[in-house]
């Protein structure tokens, strides 16, 4: 990492990000929302300080960081007012690589990752017809030689066009010639420098917040068998094994964003005088603050157990999705809290409420819904019937 990003106490790396984000302040988030644009300056000063290869083991150039660090980081960022989103799956789609790949493409990509050479920051699983029903995804990829044949199509793949690489997700044997519907499936690593124009298309697509998303499509894509990862027909599984890790992440996203709100709204309530008082007065102002904050800090601690338990290596299926769901609660509440306590100006773009308030509502539905995080629980932890 570089020198004014520290390699392990929690306190300093978040006073490190804290002071890079400074440098980037709403006016910066402002311009880009309204132009639509990547927020390509903010995402070289995170991988040159060194904050988005903290997960990278040292001997591949990276920091060799546990998961809390890389939580503490992204927390910072959206408690700062700035948008992780640009680039934080780069934090949890290597590990796919990292976990799960040869030793040959580990020591051919994660150098050039954790060094900002290359980014990877694209995650190709998501389907139109199929959407969160992962094994009834329809893109297909046909061994041919020294090559796989890909075809088809994948939705809301965000940053394809700032990354150089994608993490992609492909049927390779049939679904009706396997025992269950999660076998058969694969996992590429796609050199999109050299795909675009040769059987890769990407189309932006606009949304309510500047998100840089986009729909991909394989035409007779070819890509080479050594960028198979893994056991063919296990993709599935090597996926699942970093989803849990995407939850935490996204988790803290939203405790940074629902500490921003709570602030935001504490600072104006103390300050705004209306009838001759602060409005902070008010506990009709007061009681919804309080409460956005009691919710944060219990979101806070599930997703810090979450953490214990992903780094102890032990079971953490269940304390990860839950640690999403109420984050994302928590930073919807408190988003919800701070527009209404704001009154007319939190619909203001220069209070930077409703930016943050579209971002933070997507939470609700990425990386997973909460009713599937609901089901899940239903499911595995209070064996209740499947009901999907």
């Amino acid at each position: 990492m570089a020198a004014d990003a520290p390699a392990s106490n929690d306190p300093e790396i978040r006073e490190a990000v804290a002071r890079l984000c400074a440098s980037f302040p709403g006016e910066y988030w402002r311009a880009l929302d309204r132009e639509n644009r990547y927020p390509s300056e903010f995402v070289a000063a995170l991988t040159e300080a060194g904050f988005l290869s903290v997960l990278i083991p040292e001997e591949y150039g990276g920091a060799g960081l546990p998961l809390s660090a890389a939580a503490a980081i992204l927390e910072e960022i959206q408690r700062a007012g700035c948008n992780g989103a640009a680039c934080h799956a780069q934090m949890y789609t290597m590990g796919t690589l990292l976990r799960h790949g040869s030793e040959e493409q580990k020591r051919r990509y994660l150098p050039d990752i954790a060094a900002g050479r290359l980014r990877l920051q694209a995650f190709g699983v998501t389907e139109p017809t199929s959407g969160t029903d992962t094994a009834s995804l329809k893109t297909t990829a046909r061994r041919e030689g020294d090559a796989y044949v890909v075809r088809g199509q994948k939705i809301w793949t965000s940053r394809a066009k700032h990354s150089d690489l994608m993490l992609l997700l492909a049927r390779t044997t049939p679904l009706d010639q396997v025992a269950k519907r999660t076998d058969g499936l694969s996992v590429f690593l796609v050199d999109m420098r050299e795909a675009v124009g040769r059987g890769l298309t990407i189309r932006p697509i606009r949304t309510m917040m500047n998100h840089a998303t986009t729909e991909v499509f394989f035409d007779d894509l070819r890509v080479p068998a050594e960028n198979l990862i893994g056991e063919e027909g296990r993709g599935f599984r090597y996926i699942l094994s970093g989803m849990n890790a995407e939850r935490i992440l996204i988790a803290a996203e939203c405790v940074g964003d629902a500490k921003w709100f709570i602030e935001k709204a504490t600072s104006y309530a103390k300050e705004r005088v209306v009838f001759g008082r602060p409005i902070g007065q008010n506990q009709g102002v007061q009681f919804p603050i309080a409460k956005a904050y009691a919710h944060m800090r219990a979101a806070e601690l599930m997703v810090r157990e979450a953490c214990r338990l992903y780094e102890a290596a032990e079971p953490c299926g269940a304390e990860a999705n839950m640690a999403k769901m109420l984050a994302a609660d928590a930073s919807f509440e408190a988003a919800n809290m701070c527009l209404q306590t704001h009154g007319g100006f939190g619909f203001a773009e220069e209070y930077d409420i409703e930016r943050k308030f579209r971002e933070t509502r997507l939470y609700q539905v990425a990386p997973i819904s909460t009713n599937l995080i609901l089901s899940y629980l239903a499911e595995h932890v209070l064996g209740l019937p499947r009901s999907y």
